[in-house]
């Protein structure tokens, strides 16, 4: 494909993305600096981390973002007390057939919400391990290959602790990004009351703007977008400095690099661009290394920006 066939070819989205921007911007109000990411996060084909309180929106834009792609959207809400079966399905014997029969889990969707994430025990968590990373579960030995385009939004709260268990290392780093959705600010607070007390909220009317195999189109065309060589040396000295940084016990990696670059390629698409620049990989850093670094302070934002200002970017045209 001739720069000028790929250029084009991906300015065929824009209206598609546009669709989906106006939609998801239209339930989620005053949010879309965080709606930008979670497109990119869609269509890098990763998975999407919410770390926030209970009720800024998050159920309400995975319910969107299922009704825009045109997906089955499935919800687990996760307790202690829910079991990986729970999750992935389980095979029951069929007393009139004499055979066993596979009755498939809620993970068989094209987005999953799951709730409080780490309300349930490590071994349910881990049941989404497998899920994430690989698109398809083994079950009985069996394997069960889930949707190409199956992502993944999972919750957490971060205030309450009591009767939680914190997401290990291994099951952070499936995940693309974390964000933070936060409350509205006052105007967009009084678009929420104006539209609960509408009859036509813009949440009734969502609907679809592409399929789900135009998604997988679009995927496709994010790993087309061109990062060139510098800008890939930028990012892995980068990623070197997480391992060097003496306030980062965990630095990011391969996978997380990997990933890394995939959602630089998808804001850059976002942009309007065929190609990467340092600041698409600088301006996706925190929500992507949020996710992955165990650093011996709290104050993780610092310590991204700390490598950010260390790491000078190239100069690119």
């Amino acid at each position: 494909m001739t720069v000028l066939e790929r250029t084009n070819h991906h300015a065929a989205f824009s209206e598609t993305l546009d669709g989906l921007r106006r939609q998801l911007n239209g339930v989620l109000l005053g949010k879309r600096d965080a709606i930008e990411l979670v497109i990119a996060c869609l269509l890098s084909h990763g998975h999407l981390l919410l770390d926030d309180l209970p009720g800024t929106g998050k159920t309400t834009l995975a319910k969107a973002i299922a009704a825009c792609v045109g997906g089955k959207l499935a919800r687990v809400q996760c307790t202690p007390d829910l079991l990986p079966s729970d999750v992935t399905g389980f095979n029951l014997f069929n007393q009139k057939t004499r055979e066993f029969e596979f009755h498939a889990g809620p993970v068989f969707s094209d987005v999953l919400l799951a709730d409080e994430l780490n309300r349930t025990t490590p071994r349910t968590q881990s049941a989404l391990l497998e899920a994430m990373a690989e698109r398809q579960v083994t079950i009985d030995a069996v394997p069960y290959v889930l949707p190409q385009t199956f992502f993944v939004i999972a919750t957490q709260n971060p205030i309450d602790s009591h009767g939680a268990y914190p997401l290990p290392e291994a099951q952070l780093d499936r995940f693309m990004i974390k964000l933070k959705i936060g409350y509205p600010d006052r105007a967009s607070q009084m678009g929420i009351l104006e539209a609960a007390a509408s009859a036509d909220s813009a949440r009734e009317s969502i609907s679809s703007v592409l399929s789900l195999s135009e998604l997988a189109d679009i995927q496709e065309a994010v790993r087309t977008i061109t990062v060139h060589s510098r800008v890939r040396e930028y990012l892995v000295e980068l990623v070197e400095a997480t391992h060097g940084d003496a306030a980062i016990q965990l630095g990011v990696s391969p996978r997380g690099m990997l990933l890394w670059q995939r959602i630089a390629q998808a804001w850059a698409m976002l942009q309007g661009r065929d190609f990467v620049t340092p600041s698409d990989v600088a301006y996706v850093a925190h929500p992507v290394l949020s996710v992955r670094l165990l650093t011996t302070t709290d104050d993780v934002d610092g310590v991204i920006n700390r490598l950010l200002e260390t790491v000078a970017a190239p100069e690119y045209r």
